[in-house]
């Protein structure tokens, strides 16, 4: 494997990263750390009271990936990073987790196995493999970014509200904490609880070369550089930065952020 390129920004200048990428001998990884939904902090580790839930899901995982044997398959690893995930919880936490997901600590993740010549892709990511994408998007995206721009066409008050102030997203905050007890039922994560495989992507590559690119929701357009892909995200924060338009979103680029989400993006060969 050889990288060619790769970037992790953060949505928010001032603050640190959900994203994360990680890159070993046997393994280059897209780990996206959730954005919170709840002020609840599950885990166990003071020191770490000062991270969000997002950042720390993602770092649990990618520390998982570092150490994760060459010939591990998804159903091992998808075990290793739930039970890393799982020891960080406060015992006393787990029964209200267990029936809360939306305070668990969660994070997607797409993860390219050297030796299987396998992606896998758990959550919501994306990637190219030569021409061909691929995405595991949640199945209630839509719908709440359908309702998002609903609310902002309808409302009487200047767009530019919106960009200071998104009260449409807070509107749908409701509705996407009840599609959260869906987690790890209609769709995967990897969360402290058992991950539902069934809706874990597995793309297998055959011999020949190929150029990868693995990437996190945050590039609303996927292009096989990392240039296109900041330019045609560039264009949409000029064009249409309440993400109402033809790409809809739960989120808008917020005034002083430059973009809607934190963004990773890694290119490479295999």
């Amino acid at each position: 494997m050889t990288i060619i390129e790769q970037a992790l920004v953060a949505k928010n200048p001032s603050k640190r990263s959900e994203d994360g990428i990680v890159a070993t001998a046997d393994f280059v990884a897209v780990v996206d750390g959730s954005t919170s939904k709840s002020l609840v902090r599950c885990h166990r580790d003071f020191a770490l009271r000062s991270r969000s839930n997002g950042e720390l899901a993602m770092l649990i995982v990618s520390a998982c990936i570092k150490k994760l044997p060459a010939n591990s398959s998804c159903h091992q690893f998808c075990q290793k990073a739930t039970n890393a995930i799982r020891s960080k919880y406060k015992k006393s936490m787990l029964d209200h987790l267990a029936s809360h997901p939306e305070d668990r600590l969660t994070a997607s993740c797409i993860v390219f196995s050297r030796l299987r010549r396998e992606i896998w892709m758990i959550g919501d990511c994306q990637c190219l493999v030569g021409d061909n994408y691929f995405d595991n998007p949640k199945p209630y995206e839509q719908e709440l970014a359908e309702r998002r721009a609903e609310i902002i066409t309808a409302s009487p008050k200047p767009w530019d509200h919106f960009l200071d102030n998104d009260t449409a997203r807070a509107a749908i905050i409701p509705r996407m904490k009840e599609t959260i007890q869906q987690q790890n039922k209609t769709y995967s994560v990897i969360d402290g609880f058992p991950v539902a495989e069934k809706h874990v992507r597995i793309i297998t590559l055959d011999f020949q070369p190929w150029q990868v690119v693995l990437a996190s929701d945050g590039y609303p357009f996927l292009c096989p550089t990392l240039a296109e892909s900041e330019s045609r995200l560039e264009a949409q924060r000029l064009n249409d930065p309440l993400n109402i338009g033809a790409f809809k979103a739960t989120k808008a680029f917020a005034a002083g952020n430059n973009s809607f989400d934190d963004r990773a993006y890694v290119r490479f060969t295999v």
